[in-house]
């Protein structure tokens, strides 16, 4: 792709798998260096291993999005290993469908604290050291069910619009620091996420519904792509957006 993102410090959330995995690999391979954070520490290191492997230079630290004391440690070692910091790539992330009058204020909680308030979490922590660098951006993701309903999903929705309309808030606040802010709504993309999915029991047709036309599920290159565009100078003046990667599911 060619991007140019040599001297970019890059930090991605979520990357121990699925759209974080994926960015984390296509943005070391752009030249980046990239620090890779998550929970899932095993899988976590197994890619900067594999990254570090063909010359490009990452690093792995256990992220737990939703402990404010977490995030502060990771981006301070974030800041200390490579001496800044550039990029946020927010695709922490957890979802699931369950029909709403069996929804348990535990499982909403549970997802707001990553999906929504994680994002919050790693956007304060990292906005200091983004303030400081050169050509600073976050790119945040959300999803389709952040800017249209779907059934089953009112955790999920009400997560993913909040980081949609964060993204927007921040975008204006921060335009004339010179900091962009961007989100990517994706649709179905093939991840752990979706296939760890349980459907027993919820109605298939109201599922249906949020089909594509091309009726296939996305790559997490699909989305890794975009991150790789919006994190590079080529996208410069592009802020307050949210592109939908959906196959035309909101066409």
């Amino acid at each position: 792709m060619d991007l140019h993102l040599g001297g970019r410090v890059v930090a991605v959330t979520g990357a121990a798998s699925g759209i974080g995995r994926a960015t984390a690999l296509l943005l070391a391979a752009e030249g980046a260096r990239v620090a890779c954070l998550d929970v899932q520490e095993a899988a976590l290191h197994a890619l900067a291993d594999e990254i570090t492997g063909t010359g490009r230079t990452a690093f792995a630290h256990r992220l737990d999005v939703t402990d404010p004391e977490s995030v502060e440690v990771a981006i301070a070692a974030v800041t200390a290993r490579f001496g800044g910091l550039s990029t946020l790539v927010n695709a922490a992330g957890v979802g699931g469908m369950v029909q709403f009058a069996d929804l348990k204020l535990a499982e909403w909680n549970r997802v707001i604290a990553i999906n929504l308030t994680g994002t919050y979490l790693t956007c304060h922590a990292a906005l200091p050291h983004l303030l400081a660098a050169e050509g600073a951006s976050i790119v945040n993701i959300s999803s389709i069910a952040g800017i249209k309903g779907q059934a089953y999903s009112a955790a999920y929705c009400a997560s993913k619009g909040g980081v949609a309309l964060l993204t927007r808030a921040l975008a204006n606040e921060l335009a004339r620091k010179k900091v962009r802010v961007n989100a990517i709504c994706p649709g179905g993309v093939m991840t752990p996420l979706i296939a760890g999915m349980n459907l027993e029991g919820l109605d298939m047709d109201l599922i249906g519904r949020m089909q594509n036309p091309t009726f296939s599920l996305g790559q997490p290159d699909d989305v890794a792509n975009l991150v790789a565009y919006l994190a590079s100078d080529r996208a410069s003046y592009i802020t307050g957006a949210c592109y939908a990667i959906d196959g035309g599911a909101v066409a």
